[in-house]
């Protein structure tokens, strides 16, 4: 299967791109976005209050099923264990874990402030949310509770969380622009579970996402100043700036590695998506054909 590129605007639209090409192969007509996350052939797009499941490969414009529970707009959604559960995160305050098989809510838990972002931890067991408080916890699904918290910046609202995808680290990113990362430990260990081992300013406006790459030797970080910023990591956890993607002309709101951790894609609210190569550090497609602002974006390469 080809590289599907999946971007959602404020322009009420959810575009599905041929990654390489540009060219638009199919447009959903929604109200609304918030977020987009696939697996397999699942894609999962937030719209307000609800969350729509879409079959990638197909060319239909409705939804396999709608997750409706959520009491405010829905800012996080990712999936589970290949695609059979999805957690999605609220303004409501709640994060819920979804039954994709029978549509029904499986679990909830309330966060007590609104959650920004929602990551799952490779082992599977294990949520790592963030919020406008400024608390970054983590969630055991075998305890149904709150293990772990974490409260970098005071009451700072934290705006993203990527956790490394061999469980080795966790990077959180706040409003002010600051990053902060953590090395996870063994639970069985002595040592702490999460031991910060470094802090640093990455933009000096908002910023919107933090996303490590999945083999873990860069981090990318999203901004209100109009760049991405690629960071490499070091194996003592050392970051340092390799790259600022430059031609985008107002936020970025979200990005997206590829599998093989060599392309990056973004959206912003100059209206368009983009394709780095990460090499060079240059943009080698853009992708034209929203309204208004592309707030996210999710790529399907093949990889799960």
């Amino acid at each position: 299967m080809s590289v599907i590129l999946v971007t959602g605007s404020y322009d009420h639209e959810i575009r599905f791109w041929e990654a390489w090409s540009g060219i638009c192969s199919r447009t959903i007509a929604r109200s609304g976005e918030s977020g987009v996350s696939n697996a397999k052939r699942l894609l999962a797009a937030a719209i307000h209050k609800k969350v729509y499941i879409y079959e990638i490969t197909s060319t239909s414009s409705t939804p396999l099923t709608c997750l409706d529970a959520h009491t405010n707009n829905v800012t996080s959604v990712s999936f589970h264990s290949e695609g059979k559960w999805l957690v999605t995160g609220s303004e409501d305050g709640t994060i819920r874990i979804w039954d994709l098989r029978s549509t029904q809510v499986h679990r909830t838990y309330d966060n007590g402030a609104p959650v920004n972002d929602v990551c799952v931890h490779p082992n599977q067991g294990e949520l790592i949310s963030c919020d406008q408080a400024g608390c970054i916890k983590q969630w055991d699904l075998s305890e149904n509770l709150c293990s772990h918290e974490l409260t970098p910046a005071g009451d700072v609202p934290i705006r993203s969380v990527s956790l490394a995808s061999d469980g080795s680290c966790l990077v959180a990113g706040n409003n002010k622009g600051k990053c902060y990362v953590w090395k996870i430990n063994e639970e069985k260990s002595d040592l702490p579970r999460y031991q910060a081992v470094t802090k640093f300013s990455a933009h000096k406006k908002y910023l919107t996402r933090v996303l490590l790459s999945p083999d873990v030797k860069y981090l990318a970080t999203c901004s209100a100043d109009t760049t991405v910023k690629i960071w490499s990591i070091s194996q003592n956890y050392e970051f340092r700036q390799e790259k600022v993607l430059q031609g985008h002309q107002r936020w970025v709101w979200d990005c997206a590695f590829s599998a093989d951790s060599a392309y990056l894609v973004t959206a912003s609210s100059d209206h368009t998506a983009r394709l780095w190569e990460m090499a060079s550090g240059e943009t080698v497609r853009q992708y034209n054909g929203h309204h208004k602002a592309a707030v996210c974006c999710a790529l399907h390469d093949g990889a799960g």
